[in-house]
């Protein structure tokens, strides 16, 4: 089994941007601890982090192909991004949207999501964790557990 975790706009500044908001976790770290969980699961893992719209774009078209499920934090794109949207609604497979932060704890204009009507589940609130929990998911979900979950 092999999933694709995608990280959008600013994630790369995991630890260093906003530590009151989001933690002082990089994003290094937290794809050790995936890739260690990943690996007690026997589950390839493939990490992606761009700031331009476009190259996530260009990532989950090529996903459509080879990848057993999706793990994506869009970072602020999930707000506004109908191409992202588009994008995920064209793959096959089980997408998992993550956030650190509970979003209906924060702004308003945070709690409005376009991606998120595009993607099978959202976990968020968590922190790291909620990443862990995303693995969780998608694994399951590939597995068959979580027959019932639609995209539609």
């Amino acid at each position: 089994m092999k999933i694709l975790v995608i990280n959008g706009p600013n994630l790369n500044l995991l630890g260093k941007r906003e530590p009151h908001i989001y933690g002082t976790t990089t994003l290094e770290a937290i794809e050790a601890q995936l890739q260690e969980e990943a690996r007690l699961r026997g589950v390839a893992l493939e990490f992606f982090q761009s700031n331009h719209e476009g190259a996530l774009i260009d990532k989950l078209q090529a996903a459509r192909e080879g990848v057993d499920a999706v793990i994506i934090n869009p970072g602020a794109l999930t707000h506004y991004s109908l191409a992202l949207r588009d994008a995920l609604l064209c793959l096959q497979c089980p997408v998992v949207e993550v956030h650190l932060t509970n979003v209906y704890r924060r702004e308003e204009f945070r709690q409005h999501m376009v991606t998120t009507g595009a993607v099978t589940g959202v976990i968020g609130g968590f922190g790291p964790l909620s990443y862990r929990l995303a693995l969780l998911a998608a694994i399951e979900l590939v597995r068959g557990g979580g027959t019932n979950c639609s995209r539609a």
